[in-house]
C-alpha cells in the first residue's frame, strides 16, 4: 500500500524505494493513470503521484494559474525529495506544467520522461500543422473551454459536454471520473483565464544537453503533439532518446508492457551514466 502525504490539501501517494520519480497526469485523468507504470518501477524507484488541482472530483473546483501550478509541483518535489533532484514523468497537460516547472527550477530536476506532448509552443510545431489539423485541435479544445465556462451555471450540461469529448477522442477514463472542473487548462489557453499561458518557456529552447529527456509518443493519432525538429533535437542530445508506439495518446494504457519496459530501461541506463543537472538560470 502506498504511503500518503498531504501537501497543500493534495494527497500525494508514494510507493517504492530508490531515486524519486514524480508523475504528473493530464486531462481528464487522475493518479490512477500511472497504476501499471508504478507497478513496473516501484521495485527500483520511489514513485510519487498526485491529482492535479481541480482534477480530484471529490473536492471543490480548484483552477490555478501557471505560476501557482509550478508552486504546487515545487511543494511536492520539496516535500518528497528535499536534498536530491527528481525525475519527472509527464503526460498531456502534466507535460506542459512539468516542462514549465523544470524550466524554472532546473536544479530540482535531473531528467524528464515526456509522454506524447512535445514542443507544442514552438514555431516548428505550429508551422508543421496543416489547416485541417489546426481546426481539429481548436475544435476539441474550444469545446472544453466552453464547457468550463458553463460549469459554474450548468454543471450537468458541462459534464456531459466534457464526457462526450473524452469519448470522442478515445479517452479510456471512466465517465464518472471525468468532470468539467478538469477543463480549466483549456480555458487558460483559449480564454486567457487565470493568467493565461503567455510567457511560458519555449520547450525546444530549454531542453538541452544538460537535461536528459525520453520522449515517448503514440503514432496512431490524427495529428501529433510534437514537431519532427523536436525528435531530431532529442536524437542529437546526449543521454536523450525518443520512442514511438503503435498507440494513441494514452499509450501507457494502450501499450502498458512496451511503455513501462521502455521507461524502465531508459531510467536504469541513465542512472548508470548520469549527467549533471542544469545550473540555475534567470531570464
Amino acid at each position: 500500500m502506498p504511503s500518503i502525504l498531504s501537501v497543500q490539501d493534495m494527497d500525494v501517494f508514494i510507493e517504492g524505494q530508490g531515486p524519486t520519480v514524480v508523475m504528473l497526469h493530464g486531462w481528464p485523468d487522475s493518479p490512477a493513470l500511472w497504476d501499471e507504470t508504478v507497478a513496473a518501477l516501484s521495485d527500483g524507484y520511489r514513485c510519487v503521484r498526485f491529482a492535479l488541482p481541480g482534477f480530484d472530483l471529490s473536492k471543490p473546483p480548484r483552477p490555478v494559474s501557471v505560476d501557482h501550478m509550478c508552486e504546487l509541483v515545487g511543494a511536492v518535489v520539496d516535500a518528497v525529495s528535499s536534498d536530491e533532484p527528481v525525475t519527472l514523468l509527464l503526460h498531456d497537460w502534466g507535460c506542459f506544467f512539468g516542462y514549465e516547472y523544470a524550466a524554472r527550477h532546473p536544479q530540482r530536476v535531473s531528467r524528464v520522461v515526456g509522454v506524447d506532448i512535445g514542443d507544442t509552443n514552438s514555431s516548428a510545431y505550429l508551422k508543421g500543422l496543416s489547416g485541417k489539423e489546426k481546426l481539429m485541435i481548436a475544435g476539441y479544445q474550444v469545446w472544453l473551454a466552453a464547457a468550463w465556462k458553463l460549469g459554474g451555471v450548468l454543471p450537468g450540461l458541462a459534464d456531459r459536454m466534457t464526457r462526450f469529448m473524452a469519448r470522442k477522442i478515445g479517452c479510456r477514463t471512466a465517465p464518472e471520473r471525468i468532470g468539467w472542473q478538469m477543463n480549466y487548462p483549456y480555458a487558460m489557453q483559449w480564454l486567457g483565464a487565470f493568467g493565461g499561458l503567455r510567457g511560458v518557456a519555449r520547450v525546444d529552447k530549454v531542453f538541452g544537453p544538460r537535461l536528459p529527456t525520453l520522449f515517448a509518443f503514440g503514432k496512431r493519432k490524427p495529428f501529433m503533439f510534437h514537431s519532427s525538429r523536436w525528435l531530431a533535437q532529442l536524437a542529437n542530445t546526449p543521454g536523450s532518446a525518443t520512442q514511438g508506439f503503435e498507440a494513441g495518446h494514452w499509450l501507457m494504457r494502450q501499450k502498458p508492457v512496451e511503455f513501462t519496459a521502455t521507461v524502465r530501461s531508459w531510467l536504469d541506463q541513465s542512472r548508470v551514466n548520469p549527467l549533471e543537472p542544469c545550473a540555475e538560470t534567470t531570464a
